[in-house]
C-alpha cells in the first residue's frame, strides 16, 4: 500500500471492525509499530466519534466514496487526532481504503500558505502575520479550555509550564500555584499506600530521559485538600529542532470508575455469596428427600400420639421455640418437622444440625459460618447454619451435646437474633425459629454445670415429651402396617403381609431401641422373608440372662444351655441383647477397662461395628450421676 506517499492511508474492514494494514505516514500518524499486530478493534480508536464513523463507513459501502472532517481517531497514546478522512471502497466489497489527513498540521499549512499568498501579493504587513498566529494559538487555548481530561505541560526540569481548566478543578491548586512548579513534588510525591514516590522512579519524568510515551492506568495525584485522586494519565515527551524539551501529561479523574469496580465487585461477591448459599440450602433439600420422611404422617391412635398431635397444632402457627425431649428413635426429628411444616415458615428450609457429630473445635465456624482467611482452610466465605436457616427454622439435634464455651454465644443468637462469622467484625441479623432436640437429662446437666440454666429456659419455651414406644404399645401395629408398606416400596417386594399372630409378638416386645428399633426388624425381615409372611418369633426366644451367664461366657457348660437349636437370626438377637446388658452394666462405656467390650470378651472395634450396625448409641446407657453444688457455685 503506498508505502513511499507522504499521505497516510490505511486499509479498514467496518463489518469485521478491523484494521487491516497501514502506510508507513499512517503509522506515523496513529504511533503504530511496523512489526504491531493490528489485533485490537478498529472501533476502539474513535471515542465520541463511533456514530459519526458508523454513518461514514455506510455512506462509502453504499455510493463507493465518501469524505469527512468530523471524525477524531486516538492514536496508540490514547491521544485525539482531528483528521479529515477521504474513503473509497475497494473490489472486496467489505474493505475500506481511506486517507487520514491531520486537521491540526492541515490549518498550520493552509495558515502557512495563506500568509505566504498574502506577503508576496503585498496585501499585509507583519502586524497581520502576528494576529494570524494569535488566532491560532487563542484556538489552541480554547481546545485545552474545553478538553474535559487534565492536561498540564512540563520543561525539561519538570516544573509546570502551563495548565488547563480541568486540571484545576481535580487538583484544587489554580494556575498561580502551579506554573514554575515541580509538579511531582506538588500532587505525586506519595504512593496510594502513603510511601514517599521518588521522582526517578516516576514514568512521568521517564518521559524526559527516553523520549517515550508513558501510560498508567491506575496510580493517585494528591490534591490539594490531602485527598488522594485516583487517576490515569499518558506523558507524551516534546521535541523541538530534535531536542526533548519537555512533556505535556493529560490525567483523567477515574474515582467514579473505581466506585463502580468496586460496586461491581460487591455484587459479584453478593452473587457469589447468593450461589453458595442456594447450593448448601439445596444440598438441605436434597437430603430431605432422600430421607423420604413424610413429617406430616405421624402414625398412631394411642392417647400419646393423640396429645403429641394437639401439642403441634398449638405451637407450630407460633414463633415459640420448642424443645424435644426423649429416649433415641422416638421420632423426635419427625416432631420437628411436623412443626416446621405447620408453621408459617414452611416455604423455607428447615436446617438441622447433629450437634453430636460436630468437632468441637469447629462448632462456631458451623453455626454462624466463616470469612475468608479466619483460620488455616477457610478458602472462602462460607455462610452457617443460622444464616441458611434465616427465614425459616433451626433443627438443634442432641443439643445436650453444645460445649459450654459456646452456649452464650447461641443464647445471644436467641435473644438478639444477631451473629457475627468466625473472623468477622460485621454483625448480621437473622429471623430463625429453633426447634431443640436431646435424649438428655438438662435439669441434671444444669446442675452438673454442663449446661446453661438461662440457654435452657430460652430453649424450653415449649416442652414436648417424645413418648418410648413401649409406653404407646397400641401403636405397634398401626406402625408395623406403615414401616412395611414402606419397606415393600424401598425393596420391591408387593405382597408381603404380617400374620395377625406375628403382631401380637411385635406388642409383646419392650423395643428398647424405640421406633428406628421397629423399623430395622420389619425392613431386615422383609429383606430376608422368602414366602411373602413375616415372622419375628425370634424377638421373644431369648429369656432375659443373668449378669453371670450374659458377660462370663467360660462359666457356660453344655447343661446351661437351651434344650432346643437356635436359628441363626435368634442368635443375632441373642447376641445384640447380651451387648445391651453389657453396655448398661459398663454404664455406656465400650472400650478400655470395665467396658462393655471387657464384660463380653471382644475387640472393642468388633462391638463398636456391632452397635453401629444395629443402630445402637451407647451414650443413651450413660447414668449420669449429679455433681456436688460446689460445682456449680463455681461456674456461677
Amino acid at each position: 500500500m503506498a508505502s513511499h506517499t507522504p499521505l497516510a492511508m490505511i486499509i479498514v474492514d467496518p463489518l469485521s471492525d478491523s484494521l487491516i494494514d497501514a502506510n508507513p505516514a499512517a503509522c506515523h500518524l496513529l504511533l503504530l509499530a511496523r512489526d504491531q499486530t493490528l489485533t485490537t478493534p478498529f472501533s476502539h480508536r474513535l471515542s465520541a466519534s463511533l456514530p459519526l464513523w458508523v454513518s461514514f463507513t455506510d455512506e462509502v459501502l453504499t455510493t463507493g466514496q465518501g469524505w469527512s472532517d468530523d471524525l477524531v481517531l486516538l492514536d496508540s497514546a490514547r491521544q485525539p487526532r482531528r483528521v479529515e478522512v477521504y474513503g473509497q471502497r475497494l473490489q472486496s466489497e467489505s474493505q475500506l481504503l481511506l486517507t487520514l489527513i491531520d486537521r491540526n498540521k492541515a490549518e498550520q499549512r493552509r495558515a502557512k500558505a495563506e500568509l505566504s499568498r498574502q506577503h508576496r501579493q503585498g496585501e499585509v504587513g507583519w502586524q497581520r502575520v502576528e494576529q494570524v498566529f494569535e488566532r491560532i494559538e487563542k484556538q489552541n487555548q480554547l481546545i485545552l479550555s474545553a478538553a474535559g481530561e487534565g492536561i498540564y505541560g512540563l520543561d525539561a526540569d519538570g516544573k509546570t509550564t502551563f495548565v488547563n481548566p480541568a486540571a484545576e478543578r481535580i487538583l484544587g491548586w489554580s494556575t498561580e500555584d502551579m506554573v514554575g512548579h515541580d509538579a511531582h513534588l506538588m500532587f505525586h510525591h506519595t504512593h496510594a499506600d502513603g510511601s514517599h514516590f521518588p521522582v526517578q522512579q516516576c514514568p512521568i519524568h521517564a518521559s524526559f530521559s527516553d523520549g517515550q510515551v508513558h501510560h498508567v492506568d491506575d496510580e493517585v495525584f494528591w490534591h490539594k485538600n490531602g485527598e488522594a485522586i485516583p487517576v490515569e494519565y499518558t506523558s507524551t515527551p516534546i521535541f523541538e529542532m530534535g531536542r526533548l524539551v519537555g512533556a505535556v501529561v493529560l490525567f483523567r479523574d477515574i474515582r467514579e470508575r473505581k466506585r463502580a469496580e468496586q460496586q461491581l465487585r460487591d455484587a459479584l461477591e453478593e452473587v457469589e455469596s447468593l450461589k453458595r448459599r442456594l447450593e448448601l440450602e439445596n444440598q438441605y433439600l436434597q437430603e430431605e428427600i432422600k430421607a423420604e420422611v413424610n413429617h406430616r404422617n405421624i402414625v398412631g391412635n394411642s392417647p400419646a400420639v393423640a396429645k403429641l398431635t394437639q401439642q403441634i397444632a398449638m405451637v407450630a402457627p407460633t414463633s415459640a421455640n420448642v424443645l424435644i425431649s426423649g429416649e433415641s428413635g422416638t421420632g423426635k426429628e419427625l416432631i420437628a418437622r411436623a412443626i416446621h411444616a405447620g408453621s408459617t415458615r414452611s416455604d423455607r428450609p428447615l436446617i438441622r444440625v447433629n450437634c453430636a457429630a460436630i468437632p468441637r473445635d469447629l462448632f462456631e465456624s458451623e453455626f454462624f459460618g466463616h470469612v475468608k482467611g479466619a483460620f488455616t482452610g477457610a478458602v472462602q466465605d462460607r455462610p452457617g447454619r443460622f444464616e441458611l436457616a434465616h427465614g425459616g427454622t433451626l433443627f438443634l439435634d442432641e443439643v445436650g451435646e453444645i460445649p459450654l464455651e459456646l452456649q452464650s454465644k447461641l443464647l445471644r443468637v436467641l435473644q438478639d437474633q444477631q451473629f457475627e462469622r468466625v473472623g468477622d467484625n460485621r454483625t448480621r441479623e437473622v429471623d430463625v425459629r429453633v426447634i431443640a432436640a436431646t435424649n438428655r437429662e438438662l435439669k441434671e446437666m444444669i446442675d452438673a454445670g454442663q449446661f446453661r440454666e438461662d440457654l435452657y429456659f430460652r430453649l424450653n419455651v415449649f416442652p414436648i415429651d417424645s413418648v418410648p414406644l413401649r409406653k404407646r404399645i397400641e401403636d405397634v401395629p398401626l406402625l408395623a402396617r406403615h414401616f412395611l408398606h414402606r419397606a415393600c416400596l424401598k425393596f420391591n417386594k408387593p405382597g408381603v403381609r404380617i400374620p395377625p399372630a406375628q403382631l401380637d409378638v411385635l406388642t409383646r416386645y419392650p423395643w428398647p431401641g424405640n421406633i428406628r428399633e421397629l423399623e430395622n426388624v420389619i425392613e431386615r425381615q422383609v429383606i430376608v422373608t422368602q414366602d411373602q409372611r413375616l415372622s419375628f418369633d425370634d424377638l421373644l426366644l431369648v429369656e432375659p440372662l443373668s449378669r453371670h451367664t450374659a458377660f462370663n461366657e467360660t462359666s457356660h457348660d453344655s447343661s446351661e444351655l437351651p434344650d432346643h437349636l437356635l436359628t441363626e437370626q435368634a442368635l443375632c438377637h441373642q447376641q445384640r441383647c447380651n451387648a445391651l446388658k453389657a453396655l448398661k452394666a459398663a454404664n455406656g462405656k465400650v472400650s478400655g477397662a470395665g467396658g462393655a467390650a471387657e464384660l463380653l470378651g471382644m475387640k472393642p472395634t468388633t462391638l463398636t461395628s456391632r452397635l453401629q450396625k444395629w443402630g445402637i448409641d451407647p451414650r443413651q446407657y450413660r447414668r449420669r450421676q449429679r455433681k456436688s453444688t460446689s460445682a456449680n457455685d463455681a461456674l456461677d
